[in-house]
């Protein structure tokens, strides 16, 4: 108890004694803080990538000319990262691709966030310990949305900060004004998700059941902005999605700053309603109530791998139908964009896809399927501290289980649900890349799909074997593992770097199938270190006492 006190007063005690409300503030601004600060170092990098991208891999009037008329022509591209504006200039194609891609992730990140600092503390129990003291529920909830309100200003800063310190070269100079709000539209995504993860935290009665619905929010969002711009005739769907907003904004180029009103318009909603919903409804309680007697569902609860199955159908089948999306959606942009790089011998995006030329964008895309599968992987080694921090276990080792088996059969369970994101990936790539016309053999994409799986049982099994031996530390030494990774492939493809370095990655294992053929003894060795080191952290799991949060 002691530690958590000083958790919660921290080195000022006097200060918070006086300003009880800024103890929530601080709780979970310093918890949130670490991952912005991770993040924002990341949004930087991107755009030092992109900025330096340009001059290289389109240097002349030609090449951008063919980009701009390429990408206009792809729906695939457009419902990934919305309209491009003035594709042709350093200014259009670094906010092109930084909104589309970093505003995704930043989406993530923000619902990720917005659910583990406040329904994930009060699942803890944490949360407890902050109402003990002389504030109510909804002062702590205004004191939290603070605390996540300077994590996302610390990501925004150190966005605006790259964008303008990156933007001085040739062709750019981007203003600090510009690059302001650059870096405002850059972050937007991560600030509307962030506020809804924290009104999902009200609502539902688990960090699980809250994380869940604003992934499927997002995931709708996404679905809109794709059919808005599958057809011209359609598009006025993408006002109906919050990442069509954020498109709108066009930084560096036609900027709208009006259009900023709205966004900000709905956080403050979100977040004026989470917080009244936190002050009216008690402790550990949500506001969408399960039934309180329904009809047992005891078909296939016959032992631990049948309940492990149970708790996680739902994010599974979440993260296959987001693979399942995927496929279909970059397949469809094969064809195209391998026309864009057809003529393109080297730069970045050559070194990550692994080959020259066209085939290089199918050596990315499964790069990148491969990144997801990793992060799958990391979310089902938290799910399996969950059940034992959560008080789950408990249970199951009260009555005849094992702990050993119980361990096995969730490693069993995880690898089984990545290699069927792996079959799903490789067959719904086939099946848009059909459709857009690409010549690809089923069996080569089948065959690439199921590469990109090695990768997440070896962080699955180093996840697993950290879980054995210090559970506390599994769920971040697994993310940690993928961005480290993520990390050393984007420096070795744009600073190169030397091999023992490379080698520390774990993508640096993975073939970049298609583009090039499986290499199927990496892929062993992959999957042998994770069975290994999931075999040692199970008996290390079996020696050693339960532990809570």
């Amino acid at each position: 108890m002691a530690a958590e006190t000083v958790a919660l007063t921290g080195r000022h005690p006097a200060m918070y004694a006086r300003f009880p409300g800024l103890a929530p503030t601080r709780l979970v601004a310093g918890r949130a803080m670490r991952g912005a600060l991770i993040w924002g170092g990341v949004f930087a990098l991107v755009v030092w990538e992109l900025v330096n991208e340009f001059g290289s891999e389109y240097p002349t009037a030609a090449a951008r000319a063919l980009l701009v008329q390429s990408v206009g022509a792809d729906v695939g591209m457009q419902a990934i990262f919305g309209a491009a504006h003035h594709l042709d200039t350093l200014a259009g194609y670094t906010a092109y691709h930084a909104i589309g891609v970093l505003g995704i992730i930043g989406a993530v990140w923000g619902l990720l966030a917005g659910t583990r600092l406040l329904r994930g503390e009060e699942d803890s129990g944490r949360w407890e310990l902050v109402l003990a003291g002389q504030t109510s529920r909804r002062r702590a909830a205004v004191g939290a949305m603070a605390g996540l309100g300077l994590a996302l200003l610390t990501l925004w800063a150190v966005t605006a900060a790259a964008f303008f310190a990156f933007g001085q070269g040739p062709g750019a100079r981007f203003s600090i004004v510009s690059s302001m709000f650059a870096a405002a539209a850059t972050v937007a995504g991560a600030a509307m998700f962030l506020a809804i993860g924290a009104l999902c935290s009200q609502l539902a009665g688990t960090r699980r059941q809250a994380t869940g619905i604003a992934a499927a929010i997002l995931g709708i969002a996404f679905v809109i902005r794709l059919v808005a711009y599958s057809d011209t005739s359609l598009q006025w769907l993408h006002w109906v999605s919050p990442l069509g907003w954020v498109d709108e904004l066009r930084p560096l180029t036609d900027s709208r700053p009006l259009l900023l009103m709205p966004i900000v318009g709905t956080i403050a909603a979100l977040v004026a309603v989470a917080i009244f919903l936190a002050g009216r409804r008690d402790t550990g309680a949500s506001i969408l109530r399960a039934k309180d007697t329904a009809a047992p569902q005891t078909r296939r609860l016959n032992g631990p791998l049948g309940l492990a199955y149970r708790l996680d159908r739902g994010s599974a089948l979440g993260w296959i139908a987001g693979f399942a999306i995927g496929g279909v959606v970059l397949g469809m942009t094969a064809k195209t964009s391998e026309d864009v790089w057809a003529n393109q011998q080297g730069g970045v995006l050559a070194n990550l896809g692994g080959a020259a030329g066209g085939a290089a964008y199918l050596g990315v895309v499964f790069l990148v399927f491969a990144i997801v599968v990793a992060i799958a992987a990391a979310g089902q080694v938290a799910a399996t501290r969950d059940e034992e921090s959560e008080g789950y276990l408990d249970h199951l080792l009260a009555r005849s289980v094992a702990r050993l088996p119980w361990l096995a059969e969730r490693f069993a369970l995880s690898s089984a649900l990545l290699v069927a994101a792996g079959a799903v990936i490789g067959l719904l790539t086939w099946v848009g890349a059909a459709a857009a016309g690409a010549s690809l053999a089923l069996p080569t994409m089948l065959a690439a799909g199921l590469n990109v799986v090695p990768a997440g049982i070896f962080v699955l099994g180093i996840g697993t074997l950290v879980h054995g031996l210090a559970p506390r530390f599994a769920s971040p030494v697994a993310y940690g593992l993928v961005a480290w990774s993520l990390l050393v492939e984007i420096i070795g493809a744009s600073l190169g770097a030397s091999p023992w370095l490379l080698d520390l990655s774990v993508f640096h294992w993975v073939a970049r199938a298609p583009a090039v053929a499986v290499q199927w003894n990496s892929a062993a060795l992959l999957i042998a270190g994770g069975v290994a080191a999931a075999a040692i952290g199970a008996q290390a799991f079996a020696r050693r006492d339960l532990k809570g949060a």
